[in-house]
């Protein structure tokens, strides 16, 4: 199923943990619907750099999230946060654009340099920015 021009549901809800555990991964229609907010939101983020956006982690059902270590609240859980890479761009460029652009992002994190956090909210959203590193925790910033 095609949620926006360049996502599909099944790249958004893919999970090798979910594959190999045997767990259940399917969204409700509730979350299918934040789904497409998401995917909106990282259209706009593809737009930005006229690049591929790679997504690593999109959904997760409570049990897939509990597996992987994901906090309790996790924005994955409702289909309002997705990890990715954009195609050919450090990911700290992403975040610092990101940032700076209108894209109505809730929280922007940048993880440990490796990856990308992105989560909408359906209310006015936050527009903070994070950086995660190490044995060190959340950063606000780009330190």
């Amino acid at each position: 199923m095609q949620i926006t021009p360049h996502f599909t549901l099944k790249e958004l809800t893919a999970s090798q943990t979910a594959a190999r555990d045997g767990l259940d991964n399917t969204p409700s229609p509730e979350v299918v619907a934040n789904l497409r907010l998401l995917c909106q939101a990282l259209e706009q983020v593809r737009a930005l750099f006229a690049s591929p956006v790679i997504i690593s982690s999109g959904y997760r059902s409570p049990a897939v999230n509990a597996r992987v270590g994901g906090v309790r609240n996790s924005q994955h859980i409702s289909g309002l946060a997705a990890d990715f890479m954009v195609l050919g761009v450090n990911n700290r460029e992403v975040v610092r654009r990101v940032s700076e652009s209108d894209v109505p992002f809730d929280q922007l994190i940048l993880e440990f340099d490796s990856w990308v956090h992105l989560s909408v909210s359906a209310a006015a959203p936050r527009r903070e920015v994070l950086t995660i590193r190490k044995g060190t925790g959340y950063l606000p910033g780009l330190q």
